[in-house]
This record gives C-alpha cells, structure tokens and sequence, in this order.
C-alpha cells in the first residue's frame, strides 16, 4: 500500500512520514489539515506568550484536528498548560535592560551567538513542520532579524506569512526611526497579511510609517482577544470579601505600581483589600522589601505569580494595573472596573492605549505625576482613585461593536489556509 500524500496548491507533494515529525499528525481525508507555527520572541515579560497561546488555543479549539507549534523565548513557558494539539518549543532566552538594550540570558554567551541559535533553531522547525501558516508576533524580522531565513524558505514553499500586530506599537516618532533602522519596513511586503488585534477606532499602529505600496491593503483590524478564566477550583468558588486585584503584569517593570498601591494603603484607610500579583520578572530586592510591608498591612496580601491570572480577575472588584496588551483584554473580557497607571519607559505604548481607553470610558487611568508634585499628594491621589474603583463603570457600559471579536475573527482568517493543502488519492 503506498503511504498516503497531500497535494498542496504550491504543487508540493507532501507524504505521511513529514507530518509525523515532531509528532504532528496529517488528518484523515476530508478533514482540515493546517498546520500553523507561530513565531513569538518574547525577549521580556510575558505578554507576546500569552498572546499566542490565547490565539493557538482558538484555533485548535474550532479544529481539534488543527496542530500548533510555538516558537517562545519565555523563561516561564512551562509555567503554562497548552491544550491539546498546542506545542511550545523554547528558544534560548535573552532579556532587555532597562537601557533598552539585550543580552543573553545564559552565562557566557554573547548575543550574537545565541541570536545565531535561535535563528538556526526557528529554521529547523520551521522545514519539519513545514506549516501552511506561520504566524510572526509583532516584530517583522525577528528579533535582531532571526527570523528572515525561516521567512524566505517558508515564502518559497507556498506557506502564507501573517504578520500579528497588538493594538499599539509605540508613539509613530519613536516606531518609525526603530523600524527603519531594524530594516522591518522592507521585510513587509513577505506577508501576505497583516493582522492587528484591535480597532482602529480606537488606534491604528502603524499610522505615521511610510509603508511599503500595497502593504497597507493587506492589513485587517480583528478586534481584541477575549479571554476566558478556568473553572474554580474548591474554596475559590466560596464567596470572599471583595478585593482589588493589583497586577504589574510579568513585573519586570512593575516596582513603582505596587509601590504606589502599597504607599496608598500605609498612608490612608481603604475600604476594599488589595491582592497584589508580583508577576514572575519582579526585581527580587524590591518585592523583597514589598512583601514584607504587604504581611504587615491588614488589608493587603500578595503572591509571587499566578500563570491563572484570569481566575482572580474574574473574582476582583477592581483591576489596578499598568496597561499592557493583555492585562487590558482580560479587563475588556472579564468586564472589571480598572485604574491603569501606564509606563512611559522603554516605549509609550502602555500610555497610548490608556488614554484611547480612558476616551472611550473603558478604563480609569493615573498618568505619570508631575516632577514638582510631592509624594504626599500623589499618595493622596492615589487613595482616592483607588477608594473610587469599584464604584467606576465597567467597560460594559460603553459598548463598542466588535471590541472583543478579535479570536473569532482570527479564526476566520485562519481557515482560507485550511484550502491550501488538500488530501489526494
């Protein structure tokens, strides 16, 4: 009996024994055969991951059949369950200064070397997965352009390039010099498509870039990721006070959030506790010295990370946060009132999309004080904003058409590459 084949629109011929490696199966006849690899560098914190494991999910949640391979630099990516027909391959880790430069994660290594690894190891998967979509998160070269050998050869075979966008990059006068400079504008045209995950009611990332002609016919808005929380387990289904859930994402950046909510709740009496969530990048020393001025305050209790985050969003009365990508979707999906207090550094992006939000009605947001204001009035600021949480508005009561449609959108997106590849006889 000869072994099975595909025939594929490119005209390749693809047989039984290539879709088993790496342990990825063809379907059976009639059934949807794509395959997708996802591309996410995630130099730091935790936000590219999620956001790849929330769309990988989507997809082989419509196809079981449907297979996924990520590609993730998080250091914490076995801190996450993936569904079934989800794979995560690790790549060697580097991490990003507060400089705004990158060095390796691993001792003894120069950035170059382990840019070479990476790149080496994203070309590897990439001819024996040999996906019908490859999925690039946010940077269209990769990191220092580690992922334009894998680009070219997967062009040249027939597999559609799609470039994923969040809703903000950075402000246009920082974003086009880093693009230029990175050489990503030219690397557009490799796409077939473009998809940013929000409204461009809300904002359009890539206004202010020169783009290459036709790019910009390429590129769709799918509206932002809805996130579900899993079930509760055991006592947490018990009913608990009301709390603020205080959340600085990965962390990393996160030591002058926490120690304003902290400031606040030493200096003034709050109503509601706090749950602050360190995340697993937060500086040592400083949630250190946090921690133990948390154990000290009646109202206030912590924990070092939680890769279930969404369980305790969906409990909070109130969402005190930086603002990143997916911390505001889970605020969207799970409907809590929030104050954002968004970083300015390294990037602008988390103030960005604060003050569309905050437009809109979606979220309440303390920017960055003034240099003269002094630390008894930001406290003071601080408490108030924090005292009135829970009596905001959720976002819920401004509804905006398409907001959350982001991964049903995707889905479709997704299935005119279910056609590329067809069982033959």
């Amino acid at each position: 009996m000869l072994p099975r084949q595909f025939l594929c629109r490119d005209g390749r011929v693809l047989a039984d024994r290539d879709a088993r490696l790496m342990g990825v199966p063809f379907p059976p006849p009639g059934a949807s055969p794509q395959r997708v690899l996802i591309y996410s560098h995630d130099t730091f914190g935790l936000g590219h991951l999620r956001r790849a494991r929330a769309i990988a999910h989507a997809l082989v949640a419509e196809a079981p059949e449907r297979r996924v391979v990520i590609l993730s630099g998080s250091p914490v990516s076995h801190a996450f369950r993936f569904a079934p027909g989800v794979t995560c391959r690790r790549l060697p880790g580097v991490t990003k200064l507060a400089s705004g430069e990158y060095q390796s994660l691993g001792p003894g290594h120069g950035l170059d070397e382990v840019v070479a690894t990476r790149a080496a190891l994203i070309r590897h998967v990439a001819e024996r997965f040999d996906p019908d979509l490859f999925l690039v998160d946010k940077e269209p070269a990769g990191f220092h352009g580690e992922v334009l050998p894998a680009l070219h050869r997967l062009k040249a075979r027939g597999c559609r390039l799609v470039l994923g966008l969040r809703d903000v990059l950075d402000d246009p006068d920082l974003l086009a010099p880093e693009w230029e400079r990175k050489g990503a504008l030219a690397v557009l045209p490799l796409y077939d498509s473009l998809w940013v995950y929000g409204l461009e009611a809300i904002y359009a990332p890539l206004d202010g870039l020169t783009l290459p002609a036709g790019v910009s016919g390429r590129l769709t808005y799918t509206g932002y990721l809805r996130r579900e929380a899993p079930e509760p387990e055991g006592s947490e289904a018990a009913a608990r006070e009301p709390f603020l859930l205080v959340t600085p994402g990965g962390g990393g950046d996160g030591v002058e959030l926490v120690e304003a909510v902290v400031r606040a709740y030493e200096a003034h009496t709050l109503e509601h506790p706090a749950l602050v969530v360190f995340g697993p990048f937060f500086p040592s020393a400083e949630q250190a010295d946090l921690s133990a001025r948390i154990a000290a305050h009646p109202r206030l209790s912590s924990l070092g990370f939680d890769a279930r985050l969404e369980r305790l969003m969906r409990r909070a009365a109130g969402v005190v946060a930086m603002g990143g990508y997916n911390t505001f979707c889970e605020i969207l999906s799970f409907d809590r009132p929030s104050l954002i207090l968004p970083r300015v550094r390294p990037r602008r992006e988390q103030l960005i999309r604060a003050r569309a939000a905050a437009r809109l009605g979606l979220v309440g947001v303390i920017e960055p004080g003034d240099a003269d204001e002094s630390t008894a009035n930001e406290t003071a600021r601080m408490a108030e904003a924090l005292a009135a949480l829970p009596h905001r508005p959720a976002p819920s009561a401004r509804p905006i058409p398409g907001l959350l449609d982001g991964l049903p959108a995707i889905r479709r997106l997704a299935a005119t590459a279910d056609a590329a590849c067809v069982a033959a006889e």
